[in-house]
């Protein structure tokens, strides 16, 4: 958990502006889940924006509990949610598995994004028809930075240690079936 927190910690330092005094990075949420499980991830996303927040007075405190409603909620839990469905529906194929990570990799960057713009037309800060658009826009193209990264990632701790990835599992055959059928 360590090592994928120092990561994921390392990887968010690197923000792009966004429009309306936002901005956008790496989010690591999907990449720790299937590393660790969704509620370690959600663990480590917290403790990641804290250490942001407390000690780099990066993200604000004010905005540590949307913080983590937005990149640890909707991007672990959300994400993964995202990834164990298509991964499912894929039939737990090599092929499937990293589709299912590239495609659950945007979708976290894109709910914690709409999420955000949400909060910030809620409070009054600013309107939906701005927030939403700038947000999901920039964040669209942030999502496939995304994907390329946690694929890639996982990709080579797959061919190096294949036994840290927990969501990860080989497709198997059915003895039992294939007898059946000779």
């Amino acid at each position: 958990m360590g090592v994928t927190a120092a990561f994921i910690f390392a990887a968010q330092m690197i923000n792009f502006p966004v429009a309306g005094g936002t901005s956008g990075h790496f989010l690591g949420a999907v990449f720790s889940s299937v590393l660790l499980g969704p509620w370690a991830s959600l663990i480590i996303m917290t403790i990641v924006l804290v250490v942001q927040c407390l000690g780099f007075a990066d993200g604000g405190l004010t905005a540590i509990g949307s913080n983590i409603f937005n990149m640890g909620v909707m991007g672990a839990l959300g994400g993964y949610g995202v990834f164990i469905s298509l991964y499912v529906l894929f039939r737990k194929s090599r092929k499937g598995f990293f589709i299912a990570l590239a495609i659950a990799s945007w979708c976290s960057i894109m709910m914690g994004a709409c999420a955000a713009a949400i909060e910030l037309a809620i409070s009054g800060t600013s309107p939906l028809k701005v927030a939403l658009p700038a947000m999901a826009g920039t964040h669209a193209l942030i999502g496939i930075g995304e994907a390329i990264i946690t694929t890639t990632a996982v990709s080579l701790i797959l061919k190096t240690r294949p036994d840290l990835v927990g969501a990860y599992t080989r497709p198997r055959i059915d003895h039992k079936r294939s007898l059946h059928k000779s």
